[in-house]
């Protein structure tokens, strides 16, 4: 194989005698290294191994992006997959079942056994979008683990009754209509 200095000479770019400068320069380079012990820094090489430093992390940056955007995407689907399973039914529908989401109260029409499984915190309500959805409150606490934003409202009962509460004997009614 010829050497690039063979060939650039071969085409007229560079002249014989110049050629043997660069030859005669670069061999007295080595000799200077040699019997210094120190090296020449090629600020070339620098230049490309830096930048291909800076790609390699760029590169890794981009796979961490995608890595993180598919295993959220795998999240959403395991929601989403756990919510059409399970939900159940809202029955007739003719008493409302009030609750809040983020800053405002929303109105839930359901029939009297789901209101009280509501109230009794076995069922829970999870928001997929626009459409709001009952589930059980197993899979709530599955979904809550993956991503807390969908579960909209959780009952939590408590029937431990503290010994020195003065009102534990009056039961304060969960379904007050106003």
């Amino acid at each position: 194989m010829v050497s690039l200095q063979e060939q650039l000479l071969k085409a007229g770019l560079v002249d014989t005698k110049k050629a043997k400068r660069v030859s005669h320069d670069k061999s007295r380079q080595k000799k200077v290294e040699r019997l210094t012990g120190q090296q020449s820094v090629d600020e070339g090489r620098v230049a490309a191994l830096d930048a291909q430093r800076k790609s390699r992390e760029r590169v890794r940056e981009l796979n961490a992006q995608h890595t993180a955007a598919a295993q959220q995407k795998a999240i959403m689907a395991q929601i989403v997959q756990m919510v059409r399973q399970s939900r159940q039914g809202r029955g007739a529908g003719e008493i409302p079942y009030n609750y809040t989401y983020g800053s405002k109260i929303e109105r839930l029409f359901v029939s009297a056994a789901v209101k009280a499984q509501l109230v009794a915190g076995h069922l829970v309500i999870v928001r997929l979008g626009d459409a709001v959805e009952l589930v059980p409150k197993v899979i709530a606490d599955k979904i809550a683990e993956r991503d807390p934003s969908f579960v909209v409202r959780v009952n939590k009962t408590s029937t431990v009754v503290e010994e020195d509460d003065p009102y534990a004997a009056y039961k304060v009614p969960d379904d007050l209509m106003w």
